[in-house]
């Protein structure tokens, strides 16, 4: 007869774990509790603060306008950004390493002198204003969204670039020999055999940069206006000025509610967005 069951001890390595989950707790989990609490329990249990949000006239406007301008942020991200990694890895160990301090260069510069330079730069009478002018165009940027979306792709192409050198770099380039040595035309042979194996991380740039930008605060409230506020800064008034917590709690979880499913939808494609984490290793040896 079999004896009797051996209770399974847990692992003493899993104890390892128990400063990140307490930490992610306290700062992460429990405020989100205490938000969705309050957008749904203020006074009593309900959900007008979500139907507000949709019939307010307002929050919409500035949903839309959010996406409008993450969806732009994304795409100049990405158009700067793929060519910019696939030069990366044909490039030698050390121009790649002078390519990589480039891109890390806005995670070293202060929030605000960036941005700050951002309104001399696009301000009236400024460089951006003035090379206008020589082609008859009174263009001001500042305090608009075009400026705002300027802004915002120049601090988040790095979140673009390091997932697409990731997945770049991993990727044989003798498959395109292969594929013209069979009689196919260089294009065909990136489209059909570089592009998907370079979908990950495409993927995962995507979906990292658009939901860093529906959350950004700073540079739209210091390059922007009121009457083109975007989602932080219309949280940021119902928090400071309006004093409508209620209200806050419930647009910030719709955000975040939007930001899961499309984390979740970049799963599902294949793109793994902690592809960022194995970007700073970056490879020293030369791609065939």
């Amino acid at each position: 007869m079999p004896g009797p069951a051996r209770r399974r001890t847990p692992s003493p390595q899993w104890l390892l774990l128990v400063p990140a989950f307490a930490l992610i707790t306290v700062i992460l989990l429990v405020p989100l509790g205490q938000s969705l609490v309050r957008s749904a329990g203020s006074p009593d249990w309900t959900i007008q603060h979500y139907q507000t949000l949709f019939t307010d006239g307002v929050t919409l406007r500035v949903l839309a306008r959010t996406a409008m301008t993450a969806a732009m942020v994304t795409l100049i991200a990405f158009l700067l950004g793929y060519p910019y990694a696939y030069l990366m890895t044909r490039v030698g160990p050390r121009l790649r390493g002078v390519l990589l301090v480039i891109v890390l260069i806005p995670f070293w510069t202060s929030v605000m002198a960036r941005n700050f330079a951002w309104i001399i730069i696009l301000q009236r009478n400024g460089p951006v204003h003035s090379f206008l002018e020589q082609f008859g165009l009174d263009i001001v940027l500042y305090g608009t969204v075009g400026g705002v979306t300027i802004a915002m792709s120049q601090v988040l192409l790095p979140f673009m670039v390091l997932p697409l050198f990731s997945a770049l770099s991993g990727i044989d380039r003798r498959l395109l020999l292969a594929a013209r040595g069979l009689g196919s035309h260089p294009l065909k042979a990136f489209w059909k055999v570089y592009w998907p194996l370079s979908r990950g991380g495409v993927v995962a740039g995507l979906i990292l940069v658009f939901t860093l930008s529906l959350g950004f605060y700073v540079t739209p409230a210091l390059l922007g206006s009121p009457q083109q506020s975007l989602v932080a800064q219309l949280l940021g008034q119902r928090t400071t000025q309006l004093l409508d917590f209620a209200g806050a709690s419930a647009l910030g979880m719709l955000v975040l509610v939007v930001t899961l499913v499309l984390v979740a939808w970049a799963n599902r494609l294949g793109g793994t967005i902690s592809a960022i984490g194995v970007v700073a290793a970056t490879r020293t040896k030369d791609q065939p």
